[in-house]
């Protein structure tokens, strides 16, 4: 059973939903945030990243950050740029790019069964990000940037939303990355109970993106009720929920400063011993959990050997059957020492939206020694990861295209 809840949500008027809809504050940095706004005074970054209209060297998780994001959506809903909606609704969110599609529900997730842990994890959080958000809910008092959540599809959502989504939308536009967004409303009362009806028939929902936002909601609303002294009341957090074969993950990929000692000859002769690795021109196209590796100026594909007993262990253990999690217990930790992914300097991440060339640029301007390419985690692998309660390796999904943060704001206690 999952519990969703429609919302008098807080949303651009759709003649102003291009200018105000911006990026995850979290996926861009303060430089390219500046370059996002700059010009553009309703741009929600100035409400999730405020640092970037104050100096340089401002501590970002500092009070006058938050204060001064808090105050910037005050005045996007003075200025009649942002409009609370009259009455409890859901929203349908669609995004375009490319071949890919995708159609979401706008809904409250019910936060006690996030604590029960009927919402189900696969990523641990960093204390500090989550304070970071915490934060940001309690002085802004809502939550905007929504958790990216999906469910596995059954024959009740064959024709998901599509009496919505035939009809005219709110808004559309294209953003500057060639994602097209569009927004409808579903406000009748008897389709919002159809909707809130079919999902009790659904067995669990799955964050796909979005688990500091999700725990921080947990954390605020415990505050909130330690503090009155009144059992807590249900707020929910915002969201926006997807049939899980609408979804698309792109490989979380890799770069590590040196060969640990290796010189590249020794660090392939070691790879050979667990993997079949032969050149390619294509790289980008890692089959199933392998990678590409870029080492001293040309890419090679990586195939693990694998005998029977390894792919049946491996199946009975969703974790260990992640491309990700062959690459670390392979290479990265016995021939790179590297053992804490979460606070090595000697690697970094590069999602999969950016090309090939791109890790390539990387090695050859000389501050890496080595890159990978991994095959990417699949939805599937995702759900049997959290189904088991277990918790993927860091940085192992990278989904695309990104919510936009901006379109919907849940004030809290506006019901």
């Amino acid at each position: 059973m999952a519990t969703i809840m429609p919302f008098r949500a807080v949303r651009p008027k759709p003649e102003h939903a291009a200018q105000v809809a911006a990026p995850p504050y979290d996926v861009v940095s303060l430089d390219t945030a500046r370059d996002v706004a700059d010009g553009n005074p309703y741009c929600f970054l100035r409400v999730g990243r405020a640092e970037l209209e104050l100096a340089d060297g401002v501590d970002p998780y500092s009070t006058a950050v938050y204060k001064r994001g808090a105050a910037n959506l005050q005045k996007f809903l003075d200025d009649n740029i942002l409009a609370r909606e009259p009455h409890p609704m859901f929203g349908v969110y669609r995004q375009h790019w490319g071949t890919h599609e995708q159609t979401g529900l706008v809904a409250l997730a019910s936060i006690d069964e996030y604590d029960q842990g009927l919402i189900k994890k696969h990523e641990l959080t960093r204390p500090v990000k989550e304070k970071d958000r915490v934060q940001v809910i309690e002085t802004h008092n809502s939550q905007s940037g929504p958790v990216l959540l999906f469910f596995r599809r059954s024959s009740q959502f064959g024709s998901w939303l599509t009496d919505v989504t035939n009809t005219q939308p709110d808004c559309r536009f294209t953003a500057d990355d060639g994602v097209e967004h569009t927004v409808w409303s579903l406000r009748d009362d008897a389709a919002i109970e159809t909707m809130i009806e079919k999902f009790k028939n659904v067995d669990a929902l799955y964050i796909a993106d979005g688990h500091h936002r999700s725990a921080a909601a947990s954390r605020v609303q415990a505050a909130r009720a330690d503090n009155s002294g009144q059992p807590s009341q249900e707020e929910g957090f915002l969201s926006v929920i997807f049939p899980h074969d609408e979804l698309q993950i792109l490989p979380y990929n890799r770069v590590v400063r040196d060969l640990n000692g290796h010189t590249p000859q020794q660090f392939f002769d070691a790879l050979t011993a667990n993997y079949d690795v032969k050149p390619t021109t294509q790289p980008g196209q890692a089959l199933k959990a392998g990678f590409d590796v870029y080492l001293e100026g040309r890419w090679h594909r990586a195939i693990p050997k694998l005998t029977p007993e390894q792919r049946a262990w491996m199946e009975k253990n969703p974790v260990k059957a992640l491309a990700v999690s062959v690459l670390t217990d392979r290479v990265l930790t016995p021939l790179l020492g590297i053992t804490d992914q979460r606070s090595d300097p000697r690697i970094d991440f590069v999602g999969g939206i950016h090309p090939p060339k791109t890790l390539a640029a990387k090695v050859d301007a000389g501050e890496w020694a080595v890159a990978f390419w991994l095959y990417p985690t699949t939805v599937d692998e995702l759900m049997a990861v959290a189904d088991a309660k277990d918790i993927m390796p860091p940085k192992s999904t990278w989904f695309e295209p990104k919510l936009r943060d901006g379109l919907f704001v849940h004030m809290l206690g506006d019901e």
